[in-house]
């Protein structure tokens, strides 16, 4: 399974930063759009980060996966901060983190 979001746009403190992680975790590139905003490509949907003043606020995006254990892994080596260890909830299984942009994001799996 690729890793896919549904809809999102991060805002963040530091553009580069968040673009790379989602690089280094996810495997998802980027194209820029100036010194404000990089586009997402590969995460199954439009969507971009957002460094620009005015900015909207934090959003959360989950992303699903199918080896919860491995995409916890994954997030910490590029650079990510667990917000709140895996828990299971209806649907299934997920955990939470912070990038280094300072975005807050899960990730889940089905109990399927």
């Amino acid at each position: 399974m690729v890793e896919k979001i549904d809809y999102i746009e991060f805002p963040s403190s530091d553009r580069a930063a968040t673009s790379a992680f989602f690089s280094a975790a996810f495997g998802w590139g980027q194209l820029s759009y100036g010194p404000d905003y990089d586009a997402i490509d590969g995460a199954g949907i439009d969507g971009g980060v957002d460094q620009a003043e005015g900015r909207v606020a934090s959003t959360m995006a989950i992303v699903r996966t199918d080896d919860l254990d491995d995409a916890e892994r994954r997030v910490l080596a590029a650079g990510a901060v667990i917000t709140r260890a895996q828990f299971d909830f209806p649907g299934g299984r997920r955990f939470h983190f912070r990038e280094p942009g300072g975005n807050e994001l899960a990730v889940w799996i089905s109990r399927d």
